[in-house]
């Protein structure tokens, strides 16, 4: 990695350092999108990804982001096209998230001063991801490897940042945390069927339970 990478590269953001957890948002519509991220910031949540999979993300990006409190992120997912970044960036996402590596993308939300995390697997794509500028790489589908897999990483690439995805129950959490994760990032284990009538206070009771894991799993790593 070059100097020029390293000094483009957009830090973490301050939300996502004091709680290391980003949840991920599938609805059947944007317009469902208010009352669970409301909860979830009642919970101690920061980060939340809203997925481009959810009809109307980007239309109704800037009206969600009006009603939240300017402690809590929002950023946007599920980004595999430089057009779909183009478009996060100007709707305003305070971060994006891809689920494949696309060195493109990384680098012109590192020039737009944006924080990226894009997805791989292998140590190709995620050097790739990083070697680029990311923020942080996500690893996804993360549950096909587990936590012993990022100290493998950090071998030959010292200085990696994690965001670990896909398949995390909030009972892996802290095992994640602790293999040095920069945090994690949950979708269906924390939101459930909260988009389907079910209890938001049964969302808030597990967006509690994740932020306690993931603080306390990161204090063993």
């Amino acid at each position: 990695m070059n100097t020029r990478t390293a000094e483009r590269r957009v830090p973490p953001s301050q939300a996502l350092l004091s709680c290391p957890v980003v949840a991920v948002l599938r609805a059947g519509a944007a317009a469902d999108y208010a009352p669970v991220v409301e909860t979830l910031g009642e919970a101690g949540i920061r980060s939340i990804e809203l997925t481009l999979s959810t009809p109307g993300t980007l239309e109704g990006f800037n009206k969600l982001r009006s009603t939240i409190p300017d402690e809590i992120e929002i950023g946007v997912g599920t980004v595999t096209s430089m057009v779909q970044a183009l478009a996060a960036i100007e709707a305003g996402a305070d971060f994006l998230v891809t689920p494949v590596t696309d060195t493109a993308i990384v680098e012109a939300c590192a020039a737009a001063g944006v924080p990226v995390y894009p997805g791989g697997l292998t140590p190709t794509e995620l050097h790739a991801g990083w070697a680029a500028g990311a923020t942080a790489v996500k690893l996804f589908p993360a549950s096909t490897v587990g936590p012993g897999y990022i100290g493998q990483l950090k071998g030959p690439f010292p200085g990696i940042q994690v965001v670990p995805s896909g398949g995390i129950g909030i009972e892996d959490i802290g095992s994640w945390m602790a293999a040095g994760a920069l945090a994690v990032s949950l979708g269906g284990p924390l939101i459930g069927d909260a988009f389907k009538g079910g209890s938001l206070t049964a969302l808030k009771e597990r967006a509690t339970s994740a932020v306690e894991a993931a603080l306390e799993g990161r204090v063993q790593s």
